[in-house]
């Protein structure tokens, strides 16, 4: 298996690319518009056919690059099922599979973050966590049908419940930490660490933080996989 994150500097997202070099094969996780050139590029250095496009929720702090993505290679959108979006080939329901050659993804419902949070473990040992999990923290609850009893749920119940040596790989990271482990996390995560579910409900709903800058953008944006009324025509190609 190829596994690699990449990074998105503007809006601290990890795009994970994932293949299976003898099919030559790959997926990409939470691809981020203005690097879709980037994420081209690679792809066609490493000799890799994208045929996912694979979303862990719908974005409020950066635009996907689904929609350009699926113009320059014909790879599929795959958004978690009950989102709402519009534009997506396929919805993923707790539990199913996408399988490229050796590669398994298996989705995990985590909601919380959002009411269609989706977390993927890649072969029974990388589980990318979306803004479920971050590592030492976790999503917000604020808005996007979001809810504190449900996400302490998902990273008690569904998350901290793998075998403790699965590494834990976040949608975003704003301190320079790349991988963490469900181990780690359940040791040292100070928002769930000590709480039992109502105390991080509570702390949750004092947090008061900003809306992300590019909310407003961003949400009516990712219902479409991306396209806005902004968005350019797509030159790519690969």
């Amino acid at each position: 298996m190829l596994f690699r994150q990449l990074f998105d500097r503007e809006s601290s997202t990890y795009t994970y690319l994932i293949a299976d070099r003898a099919a030559a094969e790959a997926i990409l996780v939470d691809p981020v518009l203005e690097q879709v050139e980037r994420d081209l590029k690679l792809l066609k250095e490493l000799g890799l056919t994208l045929r996912y496009c694979l979303e862990t929720h719908v974005h409020a702090d950066h635009i996907t690059g689904a929609a350009q993505l699926r113009s320059a290679t014909g790879c599929l959108s795959v958004v978690p099922d009950r989102a709402q979006v519009d534009c997506a080939d396929q919805f993923i329901q707790d539990g199913e599979r996408l399988k490229l050659g050796s590669v398994d993804v298996q989705a995990i419902a985590t909601p919380g973050h959002t009411d269609s949070h989706m977390a993927y473990l890649i072969n029974g040992t990388h589980l990318l966590t979306g803004d479920a999990l971050l590592i030492r923290g976790c999503g917000r609850t604020d808005f996007q049908s979001g809810d504190a009893n449900a996400l302490f749920d998902s990273v008690t119940q569904r998350v901290f419940t793998l075998p403790e040596a699965t590494l834990i790989y976040p949608a975003h990271d704003y301190r320079g930490q790349t991988v963490s482990s469900v181990e780690e996390e359940k040791r040292w995560n100070p928002r769930f660490v000590g709480r039992n579910r109502a105390e991080f409900r509570a702390f949750m709903d004092k947090l008061d933080l900003p809306d992300p800058q590019k909310m407003m953008e961003a949400l009516p944006a990712n219902e479409r996989c991306g396209k806005s009324i902004a968005t350019p025509a797509n030159n790519f190609s690969i």
